[in-house]
């Protein structure tokens, strides 16, 4: 089958040919349609975290998928053959399976979740991870109804969600994000939306005419230095909160969080409903061939991404 893979640690993702996996006990087989691209692709392909899981070559990308089971496992199973379905690929061994392939097999009892019946797959594949860490991050900052919420990156998958789900409980987001967005974060919920290449002293100044003793919330999506981290928080008021997805420590004083993603299919069927509800808006940016990942994982390493960006497979 089709696929993008490394042959390597930090070699560089290419189109390869692969043979088409087939599911063990308790898995489905999917014929996958779409994928989504996420920051975890490219780190992934840069090398395994200290104690991961094993892994093989050629290690095969990508974690969001939506497509069609076509096979099921031997075993009780909770899908069917044809059913739509959409989720993460992340059973071990890494690479054995990743959604940058034309099949993927996952446990059925993975984060993995019917499509709902009104919903293009397209929209499905981008919904995973970034859906799935905006909804997470909320239930644990604490940020309740009438508060004030920084978030900084926030024209990406994961801001883009955050912001709307933010916005959607009553809580007063200001989206900042690089360039003029002010049309598009407002769309999205934000009230206030700053440019961050103004300056570090331009930011503060805008935060500060909002809210003068600081935001009740910053969610960090960006910084992966504490200096970067640290400037930030010192938007927030005392007794608030700053969360990070970047592994980034906080400076002394500040109540500090280091996000993990634990994602499950009731949060991917949460966020489905609220999509076919109208409640939830998918940003897609771009929608390229599978051929493209290799060059659209680059220019996602270089940052500023706007909505999602999803292969057709």
């Amino acid at each position: 089958m089709r696929a993008i893979a490394v042959s390597a640690f930090r070699a560089e993702p290419c189109p390869v040919e692969v043979p088409k996996p087939d599911p063990g006990a308790g898995e489905v087989r999917v014929k996958v349609e779409y994928a989504a691209l996420n920051p975890l692709d490219w780190q992934t392909a840069d090398g395994a975290p200290d104690g991961a899981a094993p892994q093989m070559f050629p290690l095969v990308l990508g974690t969001d998928f939506a497509g069609r089971v076509d096979m099921i496992g031997s075993g009780d199973n909770r899908f069917r053959v044809g059913d739509p379905v959409f989720g993460r690929a992340t059973a071990p061994p890494l690479g054995r399976c990743g959604a940058y392939g034309e099949y993927v097999c996952v446990p059925q009892d993975s984060p993995i979740a019917l499509v709902p019946r009104d919903m293009p797959l397209q929209l499905a594949a981008a919904l995973p991870s970034a859906g799935t860490t905006a909804a997470q991050i909320l239930s644990s900052t604490a940020v309740r109804s009438g508060l004030s919420l920084l978030v900084v990156g926030a024209t990406g998958g994961v801001g883009s969600f955050l912001t709307q789900l933010a916005a959607g409980r009553g809580t007063a987001v200001v989206a900042a994000v690089r360039g003029d967005e002010k049309r598009r974060m407002g769309a999205l919920g934000a009230t206030a939306t700053v440019d961050t290449t103004m300056g570090p002293e331009a930011l503060e100044a805008a935060v500060r005419d909002l809210y003068p003793d600081g935001v009740d919330a910053l969610v960090d999506l960006v910084s992966a230095d504490t200096a970067s981290f640290a400037a930030y928080t010192t938007l927030v008021r005392d007794g608030g909160v700053a969360v990070t997805t970047r592994g980034v420590a906080a400076p002394p004083g500040i109540a500090w969080a280091d996000f993990r993603l634990a994602p499950t299919a009731a949060v991917l069927e949460e966020l489905a409903s609220a999509v076919t509800r109208g409640e939830l808006d998918v940003p897609i940016d771009m929608e390229l061939p599978l051929e493209k990942a290799p060059q659209a994982l680059a220019q996602n390493r270089a940052g500023g991404a706007r909505g999602k960006t999803v292969f057709v497979i």
